[in-house]
């Protein structure tokens, strides 16, 4: 989906190459990373109106999807059906997350056997040794300028 996402707006020219990839390792810092990615696009593209307009787009289906299903949900949260559903869209998400941590991330940043043990650094940070994400996203732009002096 981001690779999707990168082929519409970069190559046509709407957003440079650096910016798509700064927004999205920005987003990855807070919950929902295409959520918040998308209302970054729009405000690249189209100053803070546009910023409002995607978040406003991509959030009103959601919310309206709940108030729609509120009064079902007891129903709904037993059905063992819909538990499946579920488990196939968690799955498919988990695969579309995988790919886009692919390209364009590991193809943009992991360069050389430098750029892979400091990435191994950072997620062994997050992963193993706990720390708060904000700690790493930190320790990651540090890490980045000076591995760019190198």
């Amino acid at each position: 989906m981001l690779y999707c996402r990168y082929q519409e707006f970069v190559p046509a020219g709407m957003v440079s190459k650096e910016a798509f990839l700064a927004g999205y390792g920005a987003a990855q810092a807070v919950p929902g990373p295409l959520f918040t990615f998308a209302a970054y696009l729009g405000a690249v593209m189209g100053g803070w109106q546009g910023g409002t307009l995607a978040a406003i787009a991509i959030f009103l289906p959601a919310f309206l999807l709940i108030l729609g299903a509120l009064p079902y949900w007891d129903a709904l949260r037993r059905n063992p059906k819909l538990k499946e559903a579920l488990a196939g869209v968690n799955a498919a998400v988990v695969g579309i997350l995988i790919s886009a941590f692919y390209f364009p991330i590991w193809t943009s940043a992991i360069l050389n056997q430098i750029d892979f043990a400091f990435a191994a650094v950072l997620f062994s940070m997050l992963a193993y040794w706990k720390l708060p994400p904000w700690v790493v996203v930190v320790t990651g732009v540090i890490g980045g300028f000076l591995l760019s002096l190198l």
